[in-house]
């Protein structure tokens, strides 16, 4: 599965994709450039224009650099580890998460996702 890379600011930070629809079916959407929106002090999320495949499971932990799907168009990325009693359609983690969450801040923040060049 391709890679993509995630930019906020001046730092980017390449995601292992997992092999699933839903991760295909983001890669489809890319490039995109987001305004994400913050959460309980661990995620920026943001509504999608469409839906994507789901395969929601409830794992027992998030952690830092989880990129994940919440119900069926709304993009997740954490930047914190906590335990969770959501279910999740995952779709990928950054595999070096380290400043990621200097990078989002507290609030909104534009986000850019952008297939990784191989």
């Amino acid at each position: 599965m391709p890679e993509l890379e995630i930019r906020v600011a001046d730092k980017t930070f390449s995601v292992e994709l997992y092999d699933n629809e839903a991760a295909a079916a983001l890669l489809d959407m890319l490039p995109m450039q987001i305004r994400m929106q913050e959460l309980n002090g661990n995620e920026k999320y943001y509504y999608l224009s469409q839906s994507l495949p789901t395969q929601a499971v409830q794992p027992s932990a998030i952690h830092t650099g989880d990129l994940m799907l919440f119900g069926s168009d709304c993009l997740v990325l954490f930047y914190e580890d906590f335990s969770t009693s959501y279910r999740y359609t995952s779709l990928g983690k950054i595999t070096n998460p380290e400043g990621l969450a200097q990078a989002l801040g507290t609030g909104s923040v534009t986000v850019s996702f952008e297939k990784k060049d191989t």
